[in-house]
């Protein structure tokens, strides 16, 4: 790979609502293909009982912060780590920070004890050995990574989202929020001028969609499942979408990761 390097952007996983067995597949394929970074970029975690979609519900009594964080460490941080030694760094999306925002907003006297109730912090991002990351954080040559709820304004159509705000910047964007998975460029030149290249990738999402609450009975998204790979060089960054299908598999450079074992008659196989 020379001085390239190879970089696994995540977002939307939203524990304890993850698609476990996408989820899954991600890790092994991470501890498998070693790539030299991970980004979570937002949404790690998505405490629900804090959350406005609670606000005057018996679930916003329900006391699960504590036991979703330990969820997440259980899930997600220690299985990583158990693979893949490498570096980490999680962005703090809109429902992470829940617990801590709703502190501040409902327990105005408290709210100097908010930052305990961080969620770096309660997933023990030291113990980790993960870094916390800030939104616009630079991941290479004019790119940059952002959850995406800092951005305002968004669009139904993959990567348009991350591509406007792109276009806004004068940077790359890599970003999640949305739940979806694209990637759009754009080109632009004067005559007789260098051309500038300019795109924004949206990373798609790795949670259960038949546990999301917040699109009420019968609601349907138009979100994908997935996540990014990213060949970072000293001049730029390659942008890649990777879909996860609905069996949790993908293809990454060729190779199926996560495929469902079946036998001679076309039953599930069943785990060694």
């Amino acid at each position: 790979m020379g001085l390239t390097k190879r970089i696994v952007v995540i977002s939307d996983t939203q524990l304890p609502y993850e698609d476990k067995r996408a989820l899954r597949n991600v890790i092994a394929f991470i501890g498998e293909y070693q790539p030299d970074a991970v980004y979570q970029i937002g949404d790690l975690m998505d405490y629900p009982t804090p959350s406005r979609w609670s606000k005057g519900t018996r679930n916003e009594f329900e006391q699960q912060v504590i036991s979703h964080s330990d969820y997440g460490k259980k899930n997600f941080l220690e299985p990583l780590r158990a693979v893949y030694s490498g570096p980490v760094g999680i962005l703090e999306g809109n429902h992470d920070e829940r617990p801590r925002v709703y502190l501040a907003q409902n327990a105005p006297a408290l709210a100097e004890f908010s930052e305990t109730f961080h969620f770096a912090k309660l997933l023990d991002f030291d113990g980790f050995g993960v870094d916390l990351i800030k939104p616009f954080f630079k991941i290479g040559q004019d790119t940059v990574l952002v959850h995406g709820h800092e951005i305002k304004g968004m669009s139904q159509i993959a990567g348009t989202s991350a591509y406007n705000h792109a276009t806004k910047a004068g940077a790359n964007i890599v970003m999640g929020h949305t739940h979806r998975l694209g990637i759009r460029r754009h080109t632009a030149q004067y005559i007789g001028g260098k051309p500038v290249r300019r795109w924004g990738f949206e990373v798609g999402n790795l949670m259960d969609h038949r546990k999301t609450q917040y699109l009420g009975a019968g609601g349907v998204a138009n979100w994908q499942s997935g996540f990014g790979l990213l060949y970072v060089g000293k001049y730029d960054v390659s942008p890649h979408a990777i879909d996860v299908w609905s069996d949790g598999s993908f293809v990454v450079e060729g190779e199926r990761y996560g495929a469902i074992k079946r036998g001679s008659g076309g039953k599930f196989a069943t785990a060694a």
